[in-house]
């Protein structure tokens, strides 16, 4: 659609205005008009059409026609506000053109005059137009159409258009009724042009035709093309292979030399006109040419073992053909010493095993449950990451609490420094002083010379995780007390206290208030442990929690067993909540490793057949009445054991719930958990 201004006001001006609002050929951009009267401003305003006071006001570069109703409108007036081939058209000849096709005085023309008076005005723009009528026949073709195409106007018109230009679409158009904007087309004669097309319909609805206005875009591609010629992709390929640090060697289709970078010269210690012009074997010092292997076969090898250069270096070589328009130019090869590969996996393995001695694996997110329970110990376990005191995680063996070790030390300030795991009931009670606080030369048969750092030292500014620690012999807890206490350590045979800093988080699943009635546990110790308790609760008293955990478990043994299960279905999933899981996440893990090594390879989802449980154990019943007292005990002990039957009932009454029973005994969840701990009280959810 082309885009018009009308200038100064005359006879027909507010006809021809109105024309031209509902025209489909022509874009009315603006009115210039010296004086502006209300008649005119009211008029502009109805069609939506700004009105200027100078042509230098309606400037604009996508202006093609000047509808002049003063009638002394020159060229050179318009040439430096529009582009060069605006176009100047008389009021009078714009009105008998709109006027007939607007079935003026109640004529209806035939479309082909209506192509035909507009040829006046369209034959003067840079843009090519075709027209067609609902026979598709050619009704329009200009002057730039003419010079696109190749063809004659003469010899087109009435002709069927697609025997003039066999590619048009014209017809589909015209019959789909939707127009096509900037559309990609390449003529007969090789022209590539961008084009508009658009139906023609008439007010009743009716197809009447169809019409293109399209710009030849050859003369831009080939200035594309001179911009991205072969020399320069040549330059940019050639820069990219010497700047490369994989040895690189390219040969021709005979397999001769043509290139090689300086990291090739590193590795064979083969020179540039040692290579050039060359045949590919030149290198080899053991095996056979990968390159004429490739040229021959005209596919590519990977991994081929080879020795190359004087010193018979050991490579793996990957060659690829190079192959331009369907013929063979040459093969590019990439060459690695495998003993640098051999030296950089051994570096990463030990690395690996560093990492996973003296590191936290996991955070906060790898910790997974929905269930109140949980979210109140990862919140408490959150907090205590905030905090420099000592930590201590209880609950049931395979409840995670190593897990939240990790994750307190990874949410911590100290997640940058060492964190040292130490399993307490691991190591003999000879061996675990000095692994704990280290040794000085002599300090005993078989001592290193110049001595040793001990865990504590080795985490200093980090943290130490103390599994087990209910099972430390008393001995061992007086020193620990003294770390806890003093903030320094005593080397085995050594006289000299050593400060540190370093974040103790101890574990333990059992019950340590029974060892120190017992007499079997420090209870300085115990209240400098204690000083952020947290409690992991069982997976039996958070079973709502089993789809999640098994969804992320089950990843993880596909990593670990190559497997590629994606889900556990329904009713699998009913089974294991009915289990009640003595041996916690931990079990769960177990008994889903056995089902997915069970499953036969196409199985991707585990169902209940796979699911294999061992027999229920009879939970014991810990809702028992009280035996009456057959003498007399101290009140405190009498005190303890209404304590513990209130909430073994209570909690009871609220099958399990233990946020209810908190709210409904008036104490919070983490001393209901204290008190739950130090009754030995177990619930079954």
């Amino acid at each position: 659609m082309q885009k018009a201004v009308i200038y100064g006001t005359g006879e027909h001006f507010e006809s021809l205005v109105q024309l031209l609002a509902s025209s489909h050929v022509l874009q009315l951009c603006s009115i210039v008009a010296r004086s502006v009267t209300e008649e005119l401003t009211s008029l502009a305003d109805q069609y939506g059409i700004p009105v200027k006071e100078t042509l230098g006001d309606a400037a604009d570069p996508d202006v093609e026609l000047v509808i002049d109703f003063s009638g002394r409108l020159e060229d050179h007036d318009t040439r430096n506000m529009f582009k060069n081939n605006v176009s100047i058209v008389a009021s009078s000849t714009a009105w008998e053109f709109f006027h007939s096709l607007s079935g003026g005085e109640g004529s209806i023309p035939s479309y082909r005059n209506k192509l035909h008076k507009i040829n006046t005005i369209l034959d003067s723009t840079h843009d090519g137009m075709i027209a067609i009528n609902d026979k598709f026949n050619v009704t329009l073709f200009n002057k730039s159409a003419e010079k696109m195409t190749g063809h004659n106007k003469e010899q087109v018109m009435g002709k069927q258009v697609q025997d003039v230009i066999p590619s048009s679409q014209l017809p589909r158009v015209m019959i789909e009724g939707k127009e096509e904007i900037n559309q990609e087309q390449i003529l007969d004669n090789g022209t590539k042009i961008i084009t508009t097309r658009i139906p023609i319909i008439d007010e009743y609805g009716n197809k009447m035709g169809a019409f293109a206005v399209f710009r030849d875009i050859t003369e831009m591609i080939n200035m594309a093309e001179e911009v991205t010629n072969l020399k320069s992709i040549q330059s940019m390929l050639h820069a990219i292979i010497q700047s490369s640090e994989e040895a690189i060697s390219v040969v021709d289709e005979e397999g001769k030399g043509i290139m090689i970078n300086p990291a090739y010269t590193k590795l064979t210690g083969l020179k540039s006109n040692q290579v050039i012009g060359k045949p590919a074997t030149i290198d080899i010092s053991e095996g056979e040419s990968i390159h004429m292997q490739v040229l021959k076969t005209r596919k590519p090898v990977r991994g081929a073992r080879l020795k190359v250069g004087p010193q018979k270096r050991d490579v793996v070589v990957n060659v690829a053909p190079i192959i331009v328009d369907g013929v063979l130019k040459g093969s590019v090869g990439v060459i690695h010493d495998v003993s640098e590969i051999k030296s950089l996996t051994e570096e990463l393995s030990r690395a690996r095993q560093i990492i996973r001695t003296l590191e936290a694996k996991y955070t906060f997110e790898d910790i997974k449950g929905l269930s109140e329970e949980m979210t109140f110990a990862v919140e408490q376990a959150r907090l205590a990451a905030s905090t420099p005191a000592t930590v201590l995680l209880r609950g049931e063996s395979g409840t995670g609490k190593e897990l939240f070790a990790h994750a307190i030390h990874n949410g911590s300030s100290r997640k940058y420094n060492k964190f040292i795991r130490v399993n307490c009931a691991a190591i003999s009670e000879s061996l675990l002083e000095s692994e704990l606080f280290g040794y000085e030369e002599g300090a005993f048969s078989g001592a290193l010379r110049g001595g040793k750092r001990g865990l504590f030292e080795e985490a200093n500014g980090g943290s130490i995780f103390l599994d087990e620690i209910g099972e430390l012999a008393p001995a061992m807890q007086a020193k620990l007390l003294r770390v806890l206490q003093e903030k320094e350590i005593r080397r085995v045979g050594g006289t000299k206290a050593i400060s540190i800093n370093v974040r103790v988080i101890a574990a333990t699943n059992i019950n340590l208030e029974r060892k120190i009635a017992d007499g079997a546990f420090r209870e300085d110790l115990y209240y400098r442990l204690n000083r952020m308790p947290i409690y992991i609760p069982p997976l039996r008293a958070r079973k709502q929690d089993i789809p999640i955990l098994a969804e992320h478990l089950i990843k993880k043994l596909n990593q670990d067993y190559g497997k590629n299960i994606e889900e556990i279905s329904g009713q699998a999933e009913e089974i294991l909540k009915q289990y009640e899981w003595p041996g916690n996440v931990r079990e769960l893990e177990n008994v889903l490793g056995r089902a997915m090594i069970h499953m036969e390879p196409h199985e991707q989802k585990i169902s209940s057949l796979h699911i294999d449980l061992p027999t229920q154990v009879k939970q014991e019943d810990y809702h028992k009445k009280i035996v009456p007292l057959s003498e007399v005990e101290p009140l405190s002990v009498q005190m303890d054991k209404v304590e513990k039957r209130i909430l073994s009932d209570t909690l009871a009454g609220m099958d399990g719930n233990k946020t209810k029973c908190a709210k409904a005994l008036g104490v919070s969840l983490r001393n209901l958990y204290y008190k739950l701990e130090k009754f030995g009280i177990q619930t079954e959810d």
